[in-house]
């Protein structure tokens, strides 16, 4: 910039950044990050089903539909009918039910043989991968 004095130009000395001194760490080494402290909740169990002798594995669930409360199961091991007693069991699903509508390509059947992949009416959510089983009697 300049200034003038009584008609002279002055210019004004520019100041020069001073250079920060290199870091004096090895190149390898890494920064300490600082631990979050955090109260450790105890883990609740809910009240699972437990698997015993008394279930038999029928199938496993490959698609969920929310809106209907349908599950597809794809009966991998056993037989089911309606009114049979079913537990689904999964990472985060875990109760019991009574089997009220099976059906095959919508239409309502009564009984569900192997190896068939069928629609199950559920009461709650399922995943895919939770295992069905069916109480024998």
């Amino acid at each position: 910039m300049k200034k003038k004095k009584s008609g002279k130009s002055v210019k004004k000395p520019v100041r020069k950044a001073k250079k920060k001194p290199a870091c004096k760490k090895p190149a390898g080494a890494a920064k300490k990050k600082k631990a979050l402290k955090t109260k450790k909740q105890p883990v609740k169990k809910a009240s699972s089903v437990s698997i015993d002798a008394s279930l038999e594995e029928v199938g496993v669930v490959t698609h969920y539909f929310p809106k209907v409360d349908a599950a597809v199961v794809k009966l991998t091991k056993a037989g089911l009918s309606v009114g049979d007693k079913i537990v689904i069991k999964g990472h985060t699903s875990d109760f019991k039910e009574n089997v009220e509508s099976i059906q095959l390509d919508h239409a309502p059947i009564q009984n569900a043989e192997k190896d068939m992949e069928i629609g199950l009416k559920v009461k709650a959510k399922v995943r895919e991968h939770d295992v069905v089983y069916k109480r024998l009697k």
